[in-house]
């Protein structure tokens, strides 16, 4: 018999792990936050070594904690892919993926039908939760995220770093002539929030590599998806900054217009993640295959 901790204790690590927090792990869990913190701090006796560093308001691992994390992500993949396999020996050619809402429809669903050209033998599952199970679970095969390519625990490589420019509809341009910064006062600022309480700060960065330094974006009205931020610049309600390739199909139709001849690099980019390692499997090869020979044909462009 092998002398393995339960694996409930090693589950509720697991999630502990992730979340860095005892109390988002209890919500995930469905459990209380004493509960989780005693099974880790039982797993702990039981091995006879810290896995966690307990700071005021957050979790670190420790070194054996991180080495330990990563083999209970692996070995449950492992199990749930197995498992998967037997239940669904009908559906196996299944590709599962997760991807920013804005990135979903204003870029990935209109190649949809090059993609399915592809992969012909391959159904498509496209979820965009704002938080994927992608490392914790194994019902993904890989996701498109937005960030700075730091993810622990995944490999991660670059598809496109964001081009933003200033867009508006030219309805709001009739009888307006725009030839500085002060101009850009006259509209409504559309901004994308970061977190409930915070702004990404892609107006700054490209009013500063413009030169305008003393237009006031205080004002305007906030979204949490660049998606809603693209359409209220569409509906003509204000002046927004998007990145180029998701409202290139906008700009070429002439529902947008592009002020000024600035365009500025994003601090952030879209990324390819996946497991550690990536394994072979062929349909998750050849859509980053495909994916990477898009970005080329759009930068071609």
């Amino acid at each position: 018999m092998r002398r393995l901790p339960g694996l409930s204790a090693m589950k509720v690590f697991e999630v502990v792990g992730q979340t860095r927090s005892f109390t988002r792990a209890a919500e995930r869990l469905n459990l209380t936050q004493s509960a989780v913190s005693r099974q880790v701090r039982n797993l702990e006796d039981e091995l006879g070594e810290d896995l966690l560093i307990r700071r005021h308001h957050h979790l670190e691992l420790t070194p054996a904690g991180a080495e330990l994390l990563a083999t209970i992500q692996e070995a449950f993949h492992s199990i749930e892919v197995s498992l998967r396999s037997i239940t669904e020996k009908s559906n196996q050619n299944r590709l599962r993926i997760n991807v920013p809402p804005t990135f979903a429809k204003r870029w990935l669903l209109p190649r949809l039908p090059r993609l399915r050209a592809a992969l012909p033998d391959v159904d498509i599952s496209l979820s965009t939760e704002a938080t994927d199970t992608l490392a914790e679970r194994g019902l993904l095969d890989c996701a498109i995220r937005f960030g700075d390519g730091e993810w622990p625990m995944l490999d991660a490589s670059i598809l496109m770093t964001e081009r933003h420019v200033v867009v508006c509809a030219p309805s709001l341009l009739k009888g307006v002539k725009i030839e500085g910064p002060t101009d850009l006062q006259r509209f409504t600022f559309l901004h994308v929030l970061a977190s409930p309480d915070r702004r990404y700060l892609t107006w700054r960065h490209w009013l500063d590599a413009a030169g305008f330094q003393d237009v006031d974006t205080r004002g305007g009205l906030e979204f949490d998806l660049l998606d809603l931020a693209i359409e209220a610049a569409c509906a003509g309600l204000g002046v927004t900054v998007a990145d180029r390739s998701m409202v290139r199909n906008q700009l070429q139709s002439g529902q947008l217009v592009q002020l000024f001849d600035v365009e500025v690099e994003g601090h952030e980019s879209y990324w390819f993640v996946t497991r550690p390692p990536a394994g072979t499997d062929s349909k998750v090869d050849t859509f980053r295959a495909w994916l990477l020979a898009e970005v080329a044909a759009d930068r071609a462009a």
